[in-house]
């Protein structure tokens, strides 16, 4: 408004040294231009007050309105009344009442100068020529007033708008605070993705789950970027083919914001994501596989170029764990009590088999009292892991060669199942001698914690393994992270999915001559020497070193252990 009135007071002051000459404008020749410089230096000084003094706006308001309808009144006597055509002045005074000011101010305004235009009018048809203009007075007068009314019920419901859009907006903030803080403090993963796979945004859940860190920063990447998220990115590449494929009406069809049937699939996060944008964030030793629900819920927009799907994803390996511990719980004390019971008769067969080789003369019957003494121990020693199990004891872990002892598991469980000596590939050959065997790699294991676990996979493998030659194989690699894996693989069918999920759980069987407790002692066996095993299914081609060839082939599948990161020599 001071800007205005500068302008204002600038624009008269040049009409009048352009026009001075005519004869309208003789009688205030002298006064009209004093008139315009004062109201120059008066807006001058408005502006110079209302920015540096915001206190008092309405008294502030009231008095510059009152010194603008004093200077164009003056204006107005001067310049000849209302043929001089200033009137037309007053709306920008009336006009900024009616909008900063009150209504009942605005119309105390407009009643002054209608009162002042018709008593000029008055005081002209006295004491002048006679040509009072009172139509031309009262004509303004009457569109002051609509003016200020309507200008001043619209700047009053542009006020109102504009305090419920601030509430609104605050209102927004708020709820957007609110659900930042839901949104990084809930237990579920969130992935924002675009139609293609490109990953936008991501709560800190997700990155915990995924292991890593700035999900949604530039460069944007794609879930299929990385290897260890293939499962995610394959799932939501079928998801979003069978939303776009056209069903019979009978057949639910994926709407927006509706959830569809959870999804599970198991994901290996990689030690070392190299992906730009994306860092790692695993730290210690932690399950290498993890089994997590999934669901998709498309983002109801209007531009399919702009389509949005939440990727919500759940770990439901503690829940499993814990579901396990309940189980294990009440089998603990059961399992230590028969253990013990077990031990007893076992030293019997013991001391009774060392009394029977005293007495022994024939180099058969030494043989077998060999066989059952060795068996014993062997039995012994698994009630012994049995035990440690449930005491999470702490063993002997020193940094042995694993080459040599793998030749010498597979020379003995080839002797004692009668094997063909080709069946069984370390390496990707035929089982290799101990003494030329290289002494590196070195893992820290206990040895015969190893025997027991390598022992267990390769009885499994047997089982559906068609004896060819090669047709199981073992291969020692290294992961992103140089940890030392160890995959048993055969050529026998995959794993079903339903079993895959229940395949490290106790007393799960799928045969009526095991016990369910193999792959379950197997694996604890692997925890407490910091090692993991884990089961891989992928369809296609498996490399040695891991690395799927997504090109055709069928599904297979393979035991994978990942050894710890032995201590430097």
């Amino acid at each position: 408004m001071n800007l205005t009135r500068i302008i204002i007071a600038g624009l008269l002051l040049a009409y009048f040294s352009l026009n001075g000459s005519k004869a309208g404008w003789i009688s205030g020749q002298v006064i009209y231009p004093k008139i315009c410089i004062a109201y120059l230096l008066l807006a001058l000084a408005f502006a110079v007050l209302s920015a540096y003094s915001r206190r008092r706006f309405l008294l502030q308001l009231s008095t510059q309105i009152a010194a603008d309808t004093l200077v164009i009144s003056a204006l107005y006597v001067v310049a000849g009344g209302a043929k001089s055509g200033l009137a037309i002045l007053y709306l920008f005074p009336l006009a900024g009442a009616a909008i900063l000011a009150t209504l009942m101010l605005a119309l105390f305004f407009v009643s002054v100068v209608a009162l002042f235009l018709l008593a000029a009018s008055g005081y002209r048809a006295l004491t002048l020529d006679g040509d009072a203009a009172f139509m031309q007075a009262g004509l303004y007068g009457a569109a002051f007033f609509a003016v200020v009314f309507v200008v001043n019920r619209l700047a009053a419901r542009l006020i109102r708008q504009e305090h419920l859009a601030a509430r609104r907006g605050m209102d927004l903030q708020i709820q957007q605070a609110i659900n930042r803080l839901v949104i990084a403090d809930m237990g579920d993963g969130i992935l924002v993705v675009d139609h293609g796979g490109a990953v936008l945004m991501g709560n800190p859940a997700a990155e915990r789950m995924l292991g890593v860190a700035g999900l949604g920063r530039k460069p944007v990447w794609r879930l299929g970027d990385i290897p260890a998220f293939a499962p995610i990115a394959d799932a939501f590449l079928a998801w979003s083919a069978a939303s776009e494929k056209p069903v019979p009406v009978p057949v639910p069809v994926p709407v927006p914001g509706q959830a569809e049937a959870p999804i599970f699939v198991f994901i290996k996060p990689a030690a070392e994501v190299t992906l730009a944008g994306a860092t790692s964030i695993w730290g210690g030793r932690r399950e290498l596989f993890s089994h997590v629900k999934l669901r998709f819920v498309a983002v109801d927009t209007d531009d399919p170029k702009v389509a949005r799907t939440i990727i919500f994803l759940r770990d439901v390996s503690e829940i499993e764990n814990q579901a396990q511990q309940l189980k294990l719980a009440s089998m603990g004390r059961l399992t230590a009590s028969i253990a013990h019971e077990v031990r007893n008769p076992l030293a019997a067969i013991s001391h009774a088999a060392a009394l029977l080789r005293e007495e022994a003369g024939s180099p058969v019957s030494t043989r077998l009292l060999t066989i059952v003494a060795d068996n014993v121990a062997r039995v012994n020693r698994m009630i012994e892991d049995i035990l440690n199990l449930s005491r999470k004891a702490q063993l002997h872990d020193e940094p042995f060669a694993l080459l040599p002892a793998l030749a010498d598991i597979v020379r003995e469980f080839e002797d004692a199942h009668h094997l063909p000596a080709a069946m069984i590939a370390l390496n990707g050959s035929d089982a290799p001698d101990a003494s030329n065997a290289s002494d590196k790699p070195r893992v820290r294991f206990d040895p015969m914690h190893l025997r027991e676990v390598v022992v267990n996979l390769l009885s499994n493998a047997i089982r559906y393994a068609s004896r060819r030659p090669a047709s199981i194989r073992m291969h020692v690699a290294s992961d992103d992270a140089d940890r030392l894996e160890l995959h048993v693989q055969d050529d026998g069918p995959g794993i079903a999915a339903a079993v895959r999920s229940h395949l490290f759980e106790p007393f799960h069987t799928t045969s009526s001559k095991g016990t369910g407790l193999g792959l379950y002692l197997a694996r604890e066996l692997c925890l407490n020497n910091g090692a993991m095993l884990d089961y891989e299914y992928r369809i296609g081609h498996v490399g040695h070193v891991g690395h799927v060839d997504q090109r055709g082939g069928e599904p297979s599948g393979r035991f994978v252990i990942t050894f710890a990161l032995p201590h430097s020599a």
